[in-house]
Formats: C-alpha cells, sequence, structure tokens
C-alpha cells in the first residue's frame, strides 16, 4: 500500500472512531455548568426550611339568613332587630414559612403575625416529615417568634449569616410557601438598606429591601446570601407591591431571639427622657418651617439621656435618620431597637443643631411600676390570668377617673393585659399619652373608659 493509500486509510479509520464516539460525548454534559451558587445555597439550606400551618379558633354572630347574606354585607340595622342569636365557633387557617436556626434544639424562626391567635401549629419539612410546634416567644413590634418543634434528633438547620456588611446590588435568595405552593424559590438583589417601612402597625426600620418575589405565605421564610447564609427573615408587609419585598436583617432577629428564648419577651428599652410633640407656637420659637420634632419636657436620673448632656427644652429632629414627627413617632423608632444598641438623635438647642449618640438601655420593670403610679396614679398585681387594680393614689388621674382597688385592667390602648409584662410595655408605648383609653372590668361588665393625664 502506497503512502498516498495509507493515509487514507488512516483518515477513515479516524472518522470512524470520531462518528463512534460522537453520541457519547452528546450526551455526557457537564452538570458543574448547572450547580451555580444559587443552586448550591438551595440544595443546601431547603431542607431546613419549614412550611408553616396554624389553626386558630374563631368565634362570629350567627346569621339569621344563614348563607343567603354575607355577614359584612348584613344591614347593622338587621343585626339589632333580629338580635343575638349566639356564636359560630369555625376554625380557621393559615399558612407562612419559617426556618430552622437550631436543628438540636429544634428552634424555628418565623414571623410573629404569621403564628399570632394560633391554637395549633404544626411545621413540614422538605421530607415530608410533620411535626408540631409550640410558641417559645414572640414579639408584634419586631415582628419575630420563636417556635419549638416536638422532634427527637437533630434536624437540618441554616447557618446564621451577617447583615452589617451587606452589599446594595448584591444576589440574594427567597425561600417560602407563598400562596401554599411548597418551598418556592425566587432570586434578586438587595434593592436598599435600612429602609423604613409604614405600616398599619406602626413603623419598622432597618429593613433590607429586595426585588426577590415575596408574597402572602413567605413570610417568615430566609432571606440568603450567595453563601446560603441567612442574612435575613422574609416579612410580606407591602400589599400588592410589585418587585419590592422586606425582610428583617438578621443580626436585629438573633438580639430577639435571644430575648424570646432565655426568658420569653423582649425586653423593652427606653433613653430616659420624656417629650410632648411640637405644636404651632412651639414651631414658631425655634424657627421650624414645619410643626415637627419631639420636645423634652424630662431627663431621667441614671439613663442614657441623662449621660449624653441631654436636657429639658431640647428638640429631638430625627432618630438614626428617620424625622421624628411628634412623640408618637419617636416611640414607633424607639420600638425596633433592643438594648445595648446604639442610636444617634439629631437635637436642636438654642438655635444650634447637633447628634449625640446613646446607647439603649432596658426599661425596668420596677422603674415603670413606679413611674405608672406616679403619672396614671394606679397599682396593679396578676390575678388569675388578668390585671387588677391594688391600689388609687390620691387625686391621680386614675382616682379623678373614679378607678377603685377589685377593677380589673382589661386593656390599656390597644394592647391588652394578662401579665405584668403586659402592663410594663403598655405603659412603655403609651406613657407620654395625655389621654388613654382603657377597658375596665367591673364585676361582670367591661366598660371601656378614657383616662386624662
Amino acid at each position: 500500500m502506497g503512502r498516498a493509500a495509507m493515509t487514507r486509510f488512516a483518515a477513515c479509520v479516524l472518522c470512524l472512531v470520531a462518528l463512534a464516539a460522537a453520541p457519547a460525548a452528546a450526551g455526557a454534559k457537564d452538570d458543574t455548568l448547572r450547580m451555580t451558587p444559587v443552586v448550591r445555597a438551595v440544595q443546601a439550606v431547603s431542607p431546613a426550611v419549614v412550611n408553616i400551618t396554624t389553626a386558630k379558633v374563631v368565634e362570629r354572630d350567627v346569621n339569621p339568613f344563614g348563607g343567603l347574606f354575607n355577614d359584612q354585607l348584613m344591614n347593622p340595622m338587621l343585626r339589632e332587630f333580629f338580635g343575638s342569636r349566639g356564636k359560630q365557633r369555625f376554625t380557621r387557617q393559615s399558612l407562612g414559612s419559617g426556618v430552622i436556626i437550631d436543628g438540636h434544639a429544634g428552634l424555628v424562626l418565623t414571623n410573629a403575625h404569621v403564628i399570632m391567635g394560633a391554637t395549633e401549629i404544626k411545621a413540614r419539612l422538605l421530607d415530608g416529615r410533620v411535626f408540631d410546634a409550640e410558641l417559645v416567644g414572640s414579639d408584634p413590634d419586631f415582628d419575630l417568634a420563636v417556635l419549638r418543634l416536638d422532634a427527637s434528633g437533630d434536624l437540618p438547620q441554616v447557618h446564621l449569616g451577617d447583615s452589617d456588611n451587606l452589599l446594595m446590588g448584591e444576589t440574594v435568595i427567597a425561600i417560602g410557601n407563598p400562596f401554599g405552593f411548597s418551598h418556592t424559590v425566587t432570586t434578586g438583589v438587595i434593592s436598599a438598606l435600612n429602609r423604613t417601612v409604614r405600616t398599619e402597625h406602626g413603623a419598622y426600620t432597618d429593613f433590607i429591601q429586595t426585588d426577590a418575589a415575596i408574597n402572602p405565605g413567605n413570610s417568615g421564610g430566609p432571606l440568603l446570601n450567595i453563601y446560603g447564609e441567612l442574612i435575613g427573615v422574609n416579612t410580606a408587609i407591602q400589599a400588592n407591591a410589585e418587585g419590592i419585598g422586606f425582610a428583617i436583617p438578621i443580626d436585629k432577629a438573633r438580639r430577639v431571639v435571644d430575648e424570646l428564648v432565655s426568658v420569653g419577651t423582649v425586653q423593652p428599652v427606653w433613653l430616659g427622657l420624656s417629650g410632648q410633640s411640637v405644636d404651632q407656637p412651639t414651631a414658631s420659637y425655634f424657627g421650624l418651617d414645619a410643626v415637627k420634632g419631639l420636645l423634652v419636657t424630662e431627663i431621667f436620673d441614671d439613663t442614657p439621656a441623662k449621660e449624653a448632656g441631654l436636657r429639658p427644652g431640647d428638640l429631638v429632629l430625627s432618630f438614626d435618620g428617620n424625622p421624628v414627627q411628634d412623640k408618637e413617632r419617636y416611640l414607633e423608632y424607639l420600638r425596633n431597637y433592643t438594648r445595648g444598641e446604639d442610636v444617634t438623635l439629631t437635637i436642636l438647642r438654642q438655635g444650634r443643631t447637633g447628634e449625640v449618640t446613646l446607647s439603649v438601655r432596658a426599661f425596668p420593670a420596677e422603674r415603670a411600676r413606679a413611674m405608672a403610679w406616679a403619672r396614671w396614679g394606679v397599682e396593679v398585681r396578676e390575678s388569675g390570668g388578668a390585671l387588677a387594680v391594688v391600689r388609687v393614689r390620691g387625686g391621680s388621674p386614675a382616682e379623678k377617673l373614679g378607678l377603685r382597688a377589685g377593677d380589673g385592667l382589661v386593656k390599656v390602648g390597644g394592647m391588652r393585659l394578662g401579665r405584668m409584662s403586659d402592663f410594663v410595655h403598655a405603659f412603655m408605648r403609651y406613657r407620654m399619652q395625655n389621654a388613654l383609653l382603657l377597658l375596665v372590668r367591673r364585676g361582670e361588665r367591661g366598660y371601656y373608659v378614657r383616662l386624662r393625664i
């Protein structure tokens, strides 16, 4: 065989080998290209994400027309005419998400509104296991709650990340149970940091804003970074928003969890000052362009405000960069902080504006009770799952209202009372109010009355 023939023969052999190998090569895809950081993060964390189902027993008046008219559409005059026909009890179910933060102890982190009022809580894992869950503690001001699963043995858990070094534009991943679709993954970026969001329940500060889809049912689920670390707790609070989701930073959530696990509640905090909203004459006196701010009227001893040199007559204009419109707004911002955190106030004093940084301190329960006695004129104690009035101070707002020992204090403002800790929280929230609505029980009847301070 000549040189040319040998060359042609070798070429044919190589072609045949290539054709034989071609199908195998076409079928062997490199899956490493598909294993992106997002995929790896989802695979690592999904086993620790739980779908939360809650049941709540509620009551409503029996509709005299059966199902003919919707209860909400029935004319109030018809209700009055037919009178009460008793109560109908039924169970309402809701869905949410959570994430296991301690597999050994079975602790789950979620939103407080997901489990609020629930009489039964169940958690379903990715592998199909379902566990009963008990409430360890919750705090509506932070919209966070901790559950404990009734499980034996270690469970999968998420690794807690760090939210103080987040970057705008970095990739984030949300996993949850939107509209009942289990373990749904959405991705996006961090759109903004330190967002303040106002809702019907008050103001929430320091939120992470993301364009990752967060819908009803996602609440309480994890927001992850590209390493699969928990950097936030998703909360669906912006109704009908598209491309706007919010999450509670994990650094703040970690502080809240520590208090919920150790004592079952988050201690109220304060700076040690009291004040009043600015009116038009005061705004004119300070040369303000609008009616805004908190006028400091009292500084308490042994408090951050006293140690920082604040004094009566100072005007608080902003709270960590958030404008303080009035005393209610100041207290709303304060409720977003836990003991030990620093806060920077912008102060107007004698025509000059400056900033002062204070460390938030726990508000002692005994001090709250003493201040309630001095300001409201009432002392209460726990009694059978409720609070009973023990003493009323002579000449106080409580005495002028007609409160007396033995009355039951059921609600203060919008807060229902059952324990002394509830009373402390209520005083902390409403201590600057000049008028306050109370629900008082005397004998077998309850009365709404207005306490004027």
